[in-house]
């Protein structure tokens, strides 16, 4: 028996398939036919699909959502590649998305990850058969940060992986990765699977491939000094270091000299040296060069090699000296750079800071083009390949996405590559079966395979939010219910219908920089959203007509992290919070502060909510200073003492009521959600646990007559409590951080996770009551 890649296939025999069915049949089924995959051998949820291959009834397994869940990950991966079928194509992209998680998950927490996941390409039959029984259900969800172009997820590094580099070896193509696990990992892009791991005794910083002797060699650079070889058949290092910087190894590129295989590294000593690969030597004299990216190319028949920076310059390798002036056009530092040929011109293709990628004619040292926009972040690689027969170059972000860019014509090719849940911090291209993919790595620590045809047709499922979702609220707007969300980076808002998940409208556009947290009210009977952010205000929007309404509320000296509104004497108002370590009331009406900021914190102040207490309007905040505050609104003063308790910031605050009475709940980063009577001002009973990380997202609210609060965070979880008993009603798993919460009235949960906004029915709640 093979192993997960399955080895040779044969065809389909009458034999395999007897066998296949046997298998089957020796599993208890569903009154409607369905296997009980809970209850299968553990060779089964291995084996399984290898005789499915065997059988030709790869597409029929595929279509079985419970193998999906129960079957060895491992194993699922490699059928996956046997999906041929639009329908069973579309599975794999879902099952893919979140591969990375899969393993370390148990069957119900990966159908969860499945079912939302599946829920963001807008596969409603496969939402329909992961949540089958489930008491929660994902009702709809953005898709910017998902792509059906993935076609491999290769998982095995424990921290980011930094750096990639593809070959052939022995006519297969491969992928080596470095990271800052202190191992460079080779991977068949065939099959998927770690083939060799080089084992460094520092973190793995650079990778460059090259043929030396006849035989595929790796070239690494890394934390410490020396640069290392590896003969990547074997797996085995080189006895050839070559030693002569003073720090770390940052970039490696290599090139021929002739018919001599040369390496070029560049450390953070600022020298970039040229070594002859053969004997091992330094060749020449080593240039001060600084912190750069750089590849290699040939222009006018001599290598050169291209370097960024400050700048961008060429370098002939034979003598050493600049080929022309540099080559300066960016706002920033260069961070990316690759070379190639377009229309028979030697091009380099270079990425910035200044999220720009830009092509230069390294012939006549000009710039081809306007700049190259898209990303929503620093472009931290850069690999040209061809698509079609069209030049492209592929580029990845500290957006989290890749990109591609077709070189002849100037624009951005298909829709982003989406699909990691941290930075894109390396990018390279290759062959594999005939067909272009780009390889990424990231900081989530793994590295992915994309098609880079499929990618050129592609579209995003629905497309939103390019960061983090870290503000949601909801409202009405012409008789519609509707989610209003905030990211961390666009500056804009966006409203969705709760109904059908569309964006509804435009973008609400005004805010300088990144936008905070948002909040809903009413306003002269018209439905208004408040926002604040990183420019130091916050603004009001009517949301029936999209636009600003008034000047910023500009009192703050810092951030303004978190806004709520209120009723104060008949007047709508926010109260805003910040950095700045105040709190500010605002009065709606009239567009201006009310009474003198309330000072009281003694750190940034990172959440508000509001609730009546006795009749009167009051304010609760929650502060770095680990304490949990209440203000009196009408009085333009705090009430009591502050509320102890936490160990650490307090970074989230909601408020409800529990027998008529109110409560706020809080959530810090010492991973415990609590709870404080507003009457008496004290804490009721023990801290909620549970959470392995900072709660950063918390909503509360009365459901079916009982007071419900949902957290969650960074461990990618969402807890839903029954306040009343103090209990955790259900946890449920997600792809990516939840950044951010709120409980419509109809009781649908809406969450800010990674860069999407996704919708759920909250039938959890109400079956779980006793």
């Amino acid at each position: 028996m093979t192993g997960p890649g399955f080895g040779a296939r044969p065809g389909s025999s009458p034999h395999a398939r007897a066998v296949y069915e046997r298998l089957l049949r020796s599993l208890p089924a569903t009154e409607d036919g369905r296997p009980l995959w809970q209850v299968a051998d553990p060779y089964l949820l291995r084996h399984t699909a290898q005789h499915a291959v065997h059988a030709g009834r790869a597409d029929a397994l595929l279509d079985d959502a419970d193998f999906l869940v129960h079957g060895e990950p491992e194993a699922v991966s490699a059928l996956l590649r046997e999906a041929s079928t639009e329908h069973t194509r579309l599975v794999a992209a879902v099952y893919r998305t979140s591969y990375a998680v899969h393993h370390a998950l148990s069957p119900a927490e990966r159908r969860q990850i499945l079912a939302v996941d599946a829920t963001r390409f807008g596969a409603k039959r496969l939402v329909q058969a992961f949540a089958r029984d489930a008491d929660w259900r994902p009702v709809w969800a953005t898709g910017s940060q998902v792509s059906a172009a993935v076609i491999t997820v290769l998982t095995g590094h424990t921290d980011a992986v930094v750096t990639v580099a593809t070959t052939v070896v022995d006519g297969r193509p491969v992928a080596v990765t470095g990271g800052m696990d202190n191992t460079a990992k080779v991977w068949d892009l065939t099959t998927g699977r770690d083939i060799a791991t080089l084992v460094h005794d520092d973190c793995v910083y650079a990778v460059a491939t090259t043929v030396v002797d006849g035989r595929p060699v790796a070239v690494t650079g890394g934390e410490q000094p020396g640069v290392r070889l590896w003969d990547l058949r074997t797996g085995r290092r080189i006895d050839r270091e070559l030693t002569g910087h003073l720090r770390s190894v940052l970039v490696v590129a290599t090139s021929f000299v002739g018919h001599r295989p040369v390496a070029v590294t560049g450390g953070d000593d600022g020298k970039v040296k040229v070594w002859d690969l053969t004997t091992g030597h330094q060749v020449g004299e080593p240039r001060t060069h600084g912190v750069f990216p750089m590849a290699t190319s040939v222009v006018d028949g001599r290598p050169v090699v291209v370097i960024g920076g400050t700048d961008v310059r060429a370098y002939d390798l034979i003598f050493g000296s600049p080929t022309g002036p540099p080559l300066t056009g960016h706002a920033g530092q260069v961070t990316a750079v690759d070379t190639t040929v377009v229309d028979g011109r030697p091009v380099a293709v270079t990425g910035g800071e200044d999220r720009t990628v830009q092509v230069w004619d390294l012939a006549t040292g000009r710039r081809i083009g306007d700049p190259l926009t898209g990303h929503d972040a620093g472009v931290s690689g850069v690999a040209a390949s061809v698509v079609e027969g069209h030049p492209v170059a592929v580029t990845g972000s500290d957006d989290r996405t890749a990109r591609i860019w077709d070189l002849r014509l100037g624009q951005q090719v298909g829709a982003s590559l989406a699909g990691h849940t941290a930075s894109v911090t390396s990018v390279t291209t290759a062959i594999v079966d005939g067909r272009p993919v780009a390889v990424t790595g990231s900081q989530d620590r793994t590295a992915r395979v994309w098609d880079l045809v499929t990618a050129r047709h592609a579209d995003s499922p629905l497309a939103g939010h390019t960061a983090n979702v870290v503000g949601v609220a909801t409202s009405v707007v012409e008789n519609r219910p509707v989610a209003v969300t905030a990211d961390a980076d666009d500056r804009t808002l966006r409203m969705w219908d709760l109904s059908s998940g569309r964006q509804v409208g435009p973008r609400l556009v005004g805010h300088t920089d990144w936008v905070a947290d948002v909040a809903t009210t009413i306003l002269g009977g018209r439905p208004v959203a408040v926002t604040c952010g990183a420019d130091r205000t916050a603004r009001v929007w009517d949301l029936t007509t999209g636009r600003q309404l008034g000047d910023p509320l500009g009192g703050h000296s810092g951030t303004v992290y978190a806004v709520a509104t209120a009723q104060v004497e008949g007047h709508p108002v926010a109260v805003t919070v910040g950095l700045d370590q105040t709190v500010q009331d605002w009065d709606l009406d009239l567009g201006h502060q009310v009474g003198a900021p309330l000072a009281g914190h003694t750190d940034r102040v990172r959440a508000v909510a509001t609730a009546v207490v006795d009749g009167r309007p009051v304010a609760v905040t929650g502060s770095f200073d680990t304490t949990v505050r209440m203000w009196d609104l009408s009085l333009g003063s705090q009430l009591g003492d502050p509320l102890t308790g936490h160990t650490d910031h307090v970074i989230a605050v909601a408020t409800t009521v529990i027998e008529d009475r109110p409560v706020a709940v809080t959530g810090s980063a010492d991973r415990t959600v609590r709870l404080w009577d507003l009457t008496t001002r004290r804490q009721i009973g023990e801290p909620l646990t549970g959470h392995t990380d900072t709660v950063r997202a918390l909503a509360a609210a009365v459901l079916a007559g009982r007071p419900v609060a949902v957290s969650g965070g960074p461990d990618r979880s969402l807890r839903v409590w029954d306040l009343a008993t103090a209990s955790c009603l259900v946890t449920l798993r997600f792809p990516d951080t939840v950044w951010s919460a709120a409980i419509a009235p109809d009781g649908t949960v809406l969450l800010g996770m990674g860069h999407e906004v996704i919708a759920l029915r909250s039938t959890s709640i109400s079956r779980k009551h006793p």
